[in-house]
């Protein structure tokens, strides 16, 4: 990393470019690999899913779109982001295009989890943005860039209008297809452009603070247990929020009979601050500490859930006047949006205080460490569909998606918690087993 003020400050153009390219292609990306969020309800209707089937297909990309992270962080810190994001777009746009012609579910999971290979551009742009960015812009510079997770909202938007103008028949004789296939179609287009612009648009000359490095000195970091305690924040930060992302318009659909349009913009509603509020995360953990945003992120995925999670009902008491039913509970669209807004706030701001760790306690491992953290995060966006889909149907109760995630963010708030103790007590150790009240010292 330069430190020289002057050289920062001639690469500030360069720096800027890699950065808003980087981001602009992210997002697409991003709404590449949670098409399926929006295309599933038609693809359920067209080829006669059952629930755990659609999940599978959303499943399968996001687990390829995690598989790679560590992998692609490490080959972008060797070779240089430019080139390593430009080829990913070119191949990522093959089975976009592919998935556009599926005729059967097998081939729909096939290519569907080809083109979940575009989920792994996220910790290519990570190291490639520390490896221009210097220490002190690095946290907003990051928060910036994961801002490109509303990514998964663009579907969500364009999605639903051009299923429903584009004919069924297509265009050309059927050489642009109609419908839902319309696009994945559009995307394979769009990806290829993009690949041109960011190979043209960014600097020639390419930063690669992994070159020469051995691989065994990249991944020896993996070994520190708190790299995988990381990893299980961002599991509920990001792979919860990738999971919520693609089963939400199923779940308003079926939950409260809203038409698909309707609930892909309430999805939206999740999507936004989940996403935009990535920088203010940035921003807190910098002024405020990154411990302390994820007490507070992990208090606003706890309370929503748990109260999202409370099926419908009401409890009988038999009296002598007869039966009486009390605390009657409903749950109506509006009550359900504002909690699943809450808890999208929560981890918009929770994904750049995970990320807020790893620089300071790996500055020179930003690709293997950060790859690890995000690839363990998105894996948890790949189980966690088809455990909402075996919950529901083991219980009947579409509540249990949000037991689920009540019960994932307690995990991972306790082991924080119980961590923190730890160091409180290595600090203070004449403590330690001090808990009565002694004089007029304060407790």
């Amino acid at each position: 990393m330069v430190h020289d003020p002057v050289q920062l400050e001639k690469e500030r153009p360069e720096r800027l470019r890699v950065l808003w390219l980087s981001t602009l292609g992210f997002t697409l990306m991003f709404a590449v690999w949670l098409m399926f969020g929006v295309l599933g309800v038609p693809i359920r209707k067209e080829f006669g899913l059952t629930d755990v089937q659609l999940s599978w297909i959303s499943a399968v990309a996001i687990l390829n779109g995690s598989l790679w992270r560590m992998v692609t962080g490490i080959l972008a810190d060797r070779y240089g982001g430019k080139l390593v994001f430009t080829l990913m777009l070119f191949f990522t746009a093959i089975p976009a295009y592919l998935v556009s012609r599926a005729g059967s579910y097998q081939e729909l999971l096939l290519y569907a989890f080809l083109v979940g290979f575009a989920g792994n551009a996220f910790s290519v742009g990570i190291a490639w943005n520390s490896a221009w960015f210097p220490k002190e812009q690095q946290g907003f510079a990051l928060g910036l860039f994961g801002a490109g997770n509303v990514g998964a909202s663009v579907t969500k938007f364009i999605g639903p209008a051009l299923i429903a103008s584009v004919p069924a028949t297509g265009y050309l004789g059927g050489l642009v297809p109609g419908g839902w296939r319309f696009i994945p179609f559009l995307y394979a287009v769009l990806l290829v452009l993009m690949g041109f612009v960011m190979w043209f648009g960014t600097p020639r000359r390419d930063k690669r603070p992994g070159q020469g490095r051995p691989l065994w000195e990249m991944l020896r970091p993996l070994r520190h247990i708190r790299v995988w305690r990381f990893s299980l924040y961002y599991v509920v930060v990001f792979g919860a929020y990738v999971a919520l992302s693609a089963w939400l318009p199923k779940y308003y659909v079926d939950v409260f009979g809203l038409p698909l349009h309707q609930a892909a913009l309430l999805t939206a509603l999740f999507i936004f601050p989940a996403s935009l509020l990535r920088p203010v995360g940035g921003y807190f953990s910098d002024r405020l500490g990154a411990r302390r945003v994820m007490y507070w992120t992990f208090w606003s995925i706890l309370i929503p859930s748990a109260i999202l999670m409370m099926p419908e009902g009401h409890i009988v008491l038999y009296t002598k006047a007869g039966p009486k039913e009390v605390m009657q509970f409903t749950m109506n669209v509006w009550l359900f949006t504002f909690l699943v807004f809450i808890i999208g706030v929560g981890m918009g701001i929770g994904k750049a205080a995970v990320y807020k760790h790893i620089p300071t306690y790996f500055p020179q491992d930003v690709g293997a460490v950060g790859g690890l953290v995000g690839m363990l995060g998105a894996l948890g966006g790949f189980f966690l569909p088809p455990l909402f889909a075996y919950a529901q149907a083991w219980t009947g109760l579409p509540q249990m998606t949000f037991f689920v995630l009540f019960l994932l963010t307690a995990i991972a708030f306790l082991w924080m918690h119980l961590t923190v103790i730890q160091l409180l007590q290595q600090e203070a150790k004449h403590l330690k087993h001090d808990f009565e009240l002694k004089g007029d010292r304060p407790c």
